[in-house]
């Protein structure tokens, strides 16, 4: 990574910079989890690369984190501008979770690669056609883990791939 790139990190997935979404004409997607950061510095990753709609990822939208559960984020994400939603249907359920805080990974995003097709495929091939669109708005997928090798949201942004092979992601 040269000097002048963001700091962004990569998916693992050779892929452009933040700055060179900014004017880039494919689909793009941001990822970020907030594990590591404030509220102050999660709006500030957002508005660095102009975030225009958060979709929340989580299954339980709740945080022991002041001002990261979902109403009060959705407050101050309005705040900045920044529209709101909380997608469930593309969260990680509990049967699933404890794979990945015990670190096996690949068992969790297998069995999470599962789920979603089976019961949220609809969903996924909404959001790939909200994304292909022209006038999409940009949008950054948020959960809690900080790592993205570690979260569901690498699997999410792999199955909208599939379905929109030219989507550029890039995580904060």
């Amino acid at each position: 990574m040269s000097a002048d790139e963001p700091t962004g990190r990569r998916t693992g997935i050779d892929l452009p910079s933040s700055r060179a979404l900014l004017e880039a004409t494919a689909p793009a997607l941001w990822t970020i989890g907030y594990e590591r950061l404030p509220p102050d510095a999660l709006i500030a990753e957002l508005e660095a690369v102009n975030v225009e709609r958060v979709l929340d990822v989580r299954y339980r939208p709740q945080s022991r984190r002041p001002g990261m559960s979902k109403t009060k984020l959705g407050i101050l994400l309005g705040e900045h501008g920044i529209v709101y939603e909380h997608r469930r249907e593309l969260g990680t359920p509990p049967e699933i979770r404890p794979l990945f805080r015990s670190g096996a990974v690949r068992r969790g995003a297998s069995a999470f690669r599962a789920h979603v097709e089976r019961t949220a495929a609809a969903e996924l091939d909404a959001l790939a056609n909200e994304l292909r669109a022209a006038d999409a708005p940009r949008t950054a997928l948020l959960c809690l883990e900080a790592e993205l090798a570690h979260c569901h949201r690498r699997v999410i942004a792999e199955q909208l791939r599939e379905r929109l092979p030219e989507l550029q992601v890039v995580d904060l």
